[in-house]
């Protein structure tokens, strides 16, 4: 028997177990050594367990930290590392390859071909060339718009599996009470709860095969809401790619984002109200010169904000969505923009008021403006959130988080909550585009 080859997966608790699952578990010329982790704290130091992994794979597959990876690859003789996470610069994808290079191993990305999956159902994405463009925000309106025409929508949702491997196998989310049944982070709750707060259902988990056959058996229509700026898990029929008009000049800065780019059967360039007319006309430009024969559309993202009046004169402190804030790159998100016409007294910079675990955050984001964002990812995190709120002694919060933070935060005072909807700015209309598909899968 020839020597299987040794390889490691560099990941994020997310695509790289998908890239496992569908390319490497059933492979026996190969030997899935280790996945590493990033991004996302505390996700290294565990397992992927034997229930997950299969019978060749005995005692699991160990996730060791990214910054190992060189080490570990000479001490193990590992033969290929395969990248397998989103949303980075392409400086940072050369920098593990060039860990992965001088360490004497072969430097790997999976594309699409060898890793989506395929289903029978009619199926759309939608996806976007970084974190925070509005890509789920156009999701809940597809869904909602569809539901609405008396369509069985399966929402199935990029991967998020932070706690218990096995446990998050298969996941279906109809209600609140599944979100606390199943311990989900403040991340998960900001992309499950919007949805299921507008009468949607929710698959998400660990092994797509099966959580794409407990859609099928229950939908009509699989609607892919990308993570990051991946590419989706589904093979789509009819693939949407959100661009942001505060980021014009993002289209190819950062990996995977330009390849799903150029795979868009349809361009939504987002918040093109809350951006200078020369920032639409860059938007415009480089969309002219990357893909300029795919179809586009101008659409706003108008924030809301409950009850305003409350927020007279008072001191706050501003939360945002996480992922957007912290790897996505923005200063801030919703919150802040619907807070700069109010008469509040203060925006409270939370960095004067952080705990360690906090104070981390923004060390390592540096980026951020005066905004705490949604950190969420254990037990741990959300206390330290809520302490920094306390040490505050802000007379509310106003959340641009997606989900009630009060009841996630278990705050004591009041939480003003602002929202991203959609809105289409172009005819077509975003939903003239969907329902031709649909029609032609008919």
């Amino acid at each position: 028997m020839p020597q299987r080859k040794k390889i490691v997966i560099c990941g994020a608790a997310g695509r790289d177990f998908h890239n496992f699952n569908v390319v490497y578990r059933n492979d026996p010329t190969v030997e899935v050594v280790a996945f590493t982790a990033a991004q996302i704290p505390g996700i290294a130091d565990r397992r992927f367990p034997e229930s997950m992994a299969g019978p060749r794979y005995p005692e699991g597959i160990p996730i060791w930290p990214e910054a190992e990876l060189g080490a570990r690859c000479v001490q193990q003789g590992i033969d290929e590392v395969v990248f397998a996470y989103s949303d980075v610069t392409r400086d940072h994808v050369m920098s593990v390859a060039a860990a992965a290079l001088a360490a004497g191993a072969n430097f790997i990305l999976l594309g699409p071909k060898a890793t989506m999956l395929e289903t029978h159902k009619p199926t759309i994405a939608v996806c976007a060339v970084r974190t925070g463009c509005g890509k789920s925000q156009i999701a809940r309106y597809i869904a909602r718009n569809l539901t609405d025409a008396g369509k069985r929508v399966a929402v199935l949702r990029h991967p998020m599996p932070y706690g218990d491997l096995a446990r998050q196998t298969v996941q279906r989310f109809q209600t609140l009470a599944d979100l606390d049944a199943a311990n989900c982070t403040i991340e998960e709750r900001e992309e499950y709860e919007p949805h299921i707060n507008s009468g949607g259902v929710v698959f998400a988990g660990v092994d797509y095969n099966k959580i794409l056959h407990a859609a099928e058996a229950e939908a009509d229509i699989i609607l892919w809401d990308g993570g990051n700026n991946d590419h989706p898990f589904i093979k789509p029929g009819y693939n949407i790619v959100v661009v942001d008009a505060l980021r014009p000049t993002h289209l190819t800065t950062h990996f995977p984002g330009d390849s799903v780019l150029l795979r868009a059967d349809l361009i939504v360039a987002n918040k093109v109200d809350a951006a200078s007319k020369q920032q639409v006309a860059t938007l415009q430009h480089e969309l002219d010169r990357v893909v300029p024969h795919t179809p586009r559309i101008l659409a706003a993202s108008p924030v809301r904000i409950d009850t305003p009046e409350r927020l007279a004169g008072a001191r706050i402190m501003i939360i945002e969505d996480g992922p957007t804030i912290t790897h996505g790159g923005m200063p801030h998100g919703a919150g802040f923009q619907a807070v700069q016409n109010l008469n509040v007294a203060q925006i409270v910079d939370p960095r004067e008021f952080a705990t360690p675990e906090i104070a981390q955050v923004f060390a390592q984001y540096p980026h951020i403006g005066p905004v705490l964002p949604a950190m969420g990812y254990s037990h741990a995190q959300r206390e330290a959130m809520a302490e920094t709120i306390k040490r505050s002694k802000v007379d509310a919060v106003v959340s641009g988080s997606p989900i009630d933070l009060a009841h996630a935060l278990a705050l004591d005072i009041p939480v003003i909550r602002a929202h991203y909807d959609y809105q289409d700015l172009d005819k077509p209309a975003l939903m003239d585009f969907v329902d031709t598909y649909l029609a032609d899968c008919s």
